[in-house]
């Protein structure tokens, strides 16, 4: 575990775990090693629990929720702007990603309020594509969920009429929204991968293909 301990003119002593794993406690010029040591036994289960948390959550594109960072929307790059208010939020506002929030240091709200954010602009992009789409395949579709998903941008099962998408398709294009919402409600008039399937796609979305290498590229 990678402590830092950093003494400086404050009250009481304070522990902070970044999303690196790193562990930064900060405690008055005057304290001793004993008065630390206390502390870090004291907090120790807690610190594992963020490092795990943290580390749960760490792919290869980490963010840290700080102002300056890269988030996408719609195919579109803003930059994180974190704005210290009583009034907690998220706005798309004159080319930044505007985050409002109390504690701007505390991690885990800005990221609980940007996916709050994603999921309500998630559902009514979502909703747009199923609304365009739904008319073509004259199928029922009984739910909608979206979720995160670590392998897929959506699924189907034709039998129940359950369609699956997923968060992270918000930071695509639309066109690649549209896509994935067709292919997969195109799943409830042809359930597996099979030629008719392509068929379908080819005579509805002549230029998905297109679409699925957008979707496909990375940014």
């Amino acid at each position: 575990m990678n402590i830092e301990i950093i003494k400086k003119s404050v009250k009481h002593i304070n522990l902070k775990v970044k999303p690196t794993g790193e562990v930064i406690l900060t405690a008055p010029t005057d304290s001793n090693e004993r008065d630390i040591a206390y502390v870090l036994k004291k907090r120790a289960d807690w610190i594992e629990k963020k490092i795990a948390f943290f580390d749960a959550h760490r792919d290869e594109h980490e963010k840290e929720y700080v102002s300056g960072e890269n988030f996408r929307y719609l195919g579109r790059n803003y930059r994180l702007k974190v704005i210290e208010s009583k009034e907690e939020g998220v706005k798309l506002q004159r080319g930044y990603l505007q985050v409002f929030v109390k504690d701007t240091a505390h991690y885990e709200k800005k990221q609980r309020l940007i996916k709050a954010w994603q999921m309500e602009k998630a559902k009514i992009h979502f909703q747009k594509a199923i609304e365009k789409y739904k008319p073509i395949v004259k199928q029922e579709i009984e739910t909608v969920r979206i979720r995160e998903m670590k392998t897929r941008w959506g699924s189907c099962n034709p039998s129940k009429g359950y369609i699956n998408l997923n968060l992270k398709l918000i930071e695509k294009p639309t066109e690649c929204i549209e896509y994935v919402v067709f292919h997969e409600l195109a799943h409830l008039v042809h359930a597996d991968h099979s030629a008719k399937f392509y068929n379908y796609l080819n005579l509805f979305m002549p230029d998905w293909e297109k679409r699925k290498a957008r979707l496909e590229k990375k940014d």
